[in-house]
C-alpha cells in the first residue's frame, strides 16, 4: 500500500488499514492514470487551496464562502472572456481537510458535486499534508473521492510514491494540446525510522521519472501546468535571488516561509526536469501567508512557479494592512500597484489560470496561459473583491 505519511497524530482514532491488492508497475500502466478533457481556448482552471475543513468547521458559512468565490470567479470569466465562457477545471491543491469528520467530508464532496452540476466543471483533487489527519481512515477518503462523479483523482495500487499523481490530457481533434500534472508532494517524512523530528515533504525521484513518460505519452511539444501542495525548494531559491537583486518577474505577497522540505539531501528534481520537457508553469499551495509567483530561470528555460491564494477563513491567513512598515507587504503592495491601491484586506481567495493557445504537434507559437489572483474578502458592508493580472 502506499507509504505516503508517516506521520500520525496520537489522538486520531487507530483505523485498520484495508487490505492492498496486487501491486502494479506504474511504467507499464501509463495509461490508468490519464484524465482526458477537450481543450478550447479559454481554458479556464481555477485554483482552490487550504480550505481546510475540521471537526469545528461551520459548513453552512464555509459553503458560503466557497459560494462567492465560485460565483466571484464564473462572474469574472463571462464579463471578460464572453457568454458560453465557464470555469473548466477547478483544482483542489490539497489540505481540503484537517481533524475532519466523515460528516464533513460527505458534505464537502457534496457540494463540490452540486456546484459542478450547477456550473458544468469537473475538479481534480491533490492530497495535502493534512488531509492525512482525519477521523478516518485514509483508504476511505480516496474511496470516496474516486466514487465521485465529477471528481477526478486517481489513487492506483502501484509501485509510484503517493495517492494523487495522474494527468489530465486536454485534447481536440484526438491530439494532446495540453496536459494538466497532478502530484502528490506528501505530508512529513523523517530521515530515520526513530526520528521525531519531521521535515515537509517532496516530490520524489520516481514521480518526475513517472511524469517525464506521461508527458512523452502525449507528445514532447504538448506544454504543462503542475499542481501540487507543498512547494519545493525553487520557491524559496527564487525569493532569496529576488531580494538579492535578481531582475525576475515576480507579483503578489510572500508573508511567511515557503515551508519546503529544507534539507539538501532531498530536494525535489521535479522542476529542473520537467522544464526541460516543455513544463511551463507549476503551481501549490501550503503556506497561507503566500500567493507569491515568479518567473523562475531554469537552464535555458523560463517557469512560472508560485502559489495559489488560500481560500477560505479555516485555520489561518494573513491580515495585510496598508499601513504596515513591514517590508514584505510593502513589497507586495509595489508589485500590485498598477490594478490595486493599498487597502486593509484578508489574503484569501482563489487564482484563475486561462489558457489560450494550442500545443501539441501543431504548436502554436502562442500557447500560453494568462494568471489572475482574486482576493475574497466577506464584509457587511459589501464584499470586498478584487482581481489582480500577473
Amino acid at each position: 500500500m502506499k507509504s505516503n505519511s508517516k506521520l500520525a497524530l496520537l489522538f486520531v482514532l487507530p483505523f485498520s488499514l484495508a487490505s492492498c491488492g496486487q501491486t502494479k508497475a506504474y511504467k507499464t500502466h501509463l495509461e490508468d492514470y490519464v484524465y482526458t478533457m477537450q481543450f478550447h481556448e479559454g481554458f479556464n482552471i481555477l485554483q482552490l487551496t487550504d480550505i481546510h475543513w475540521n471537526y469545528n468547521t461551520s459548513t453552512s458559512s464555509s459553503k458560503r464562502f466557497l459560494d462567492k468565490t465560485i460565483e466571484q470567479a464564473h462572474k469574472h470569466i463571462v464579463e471578460t472572456q464572453g457568454e458560453g465562457r465557464k470555469i473548466d477545471l477547478i483544482e483542489l491543491t490539497g489540505d481540503q481537510f484537517m481533524l475532519a469528520n466523515t460528516y464533513h467530508v460527505g458534505t464537502f464532496i457534496d457540494y463540490f458535486e452540486a456546484q459542478a452540476e450547477k456550473y458544468g466543471f469537473y475538479y481534480a483533487v491533490i492530497w495535502g499534508n493534512h488531509d492525512h489527519h482525519g477521523l478516518y481512515n485514509p483508504n476511505w477518503l480516496s474511496k470516496v473521492f474516486r466514487e465521485a462523479k465529477h471528481a477526478i483523482y486517481f489513487d492506483e495500487e502501484d509501485d509510484l510514491y503517493g495517492r494523487s499523481n495522474f494527468v489530465i490530457d486536454l485534447v481536440k481533434d484526438g491530439v494532446v494540446k495540453w496536459q494538466i500534472a497532478n502530484l502528490d508532494s506528501g505530508a512529513s517524512f523523517s530521515e530515520t525510522a526513530v526520528s521525531p523530528f519531521r521535515d515537509y515533504d517532496y516530490i520524489r525521484t520516481e514521480q518526475t521519472d513517472w511524469w517525464e513518460l506521461e508527458h512523452q505519452r502525449a507528445g514532447v511539444n504538448v506544454p504543462s501546468i503542475a499542481y501540487y501542495h507543498i512547494p519545493q525548494q525553487e520557491n524559496a531559491a527564487a525569493y532569496k535571488a529576488v531580494q538579492a537583486g535578481a531582475n525576475y518577474k515576480n507579483k503578489f505577497f510572500k508573508l511567511e516561509g515557503f515551508a519546503d522540505n529544507g534539507t539538501g539531501n532531498h530536494n525535489s528534481d521535479f522542476l529542473e526536469r520537467a522544464s526541460k520537457q516543455n513544463l511551463v508553469a507549476a503551481f501549490m499551495g501550503h503556506a497561507h501567508n503566500v500567493d507569491w509567483t515568479v518567473d523562475w530561470p531554469i537552464g535555458d528555460r523560463t517557469v512560472t512557479i508560485g502559489l495559489g491564494v488560500k481560500t477560505g477563513p479555516e485555520l489561518y491567513f494573513a491580515h495585510v494592512l496598508a499601513n504596515d512598515t513591514d517590508k514584505a507587504v510593502q513589497q507586495g503592495y509595489a508589485t500590485i500597484s498598477d490594478q490595486f491601491a493599498k487597502e486593509d484586506f484578508d489574503l484569501m481567495g482563489a487564482s484563475l489560470v486561462t489558457i489560450t493557445g494550442q500545443g501539441g504537434d501543431a504548436m502554436d507559437d502562442h500557447a500560453s496561459f494568462t494568471l489572475e489572483h482574486l482576493y475574497l474578502n466577506e464584509r457587511a458592508s459589501g464584499d470586498f473583491v478584487k482581481w489582480v493580472k500577473y
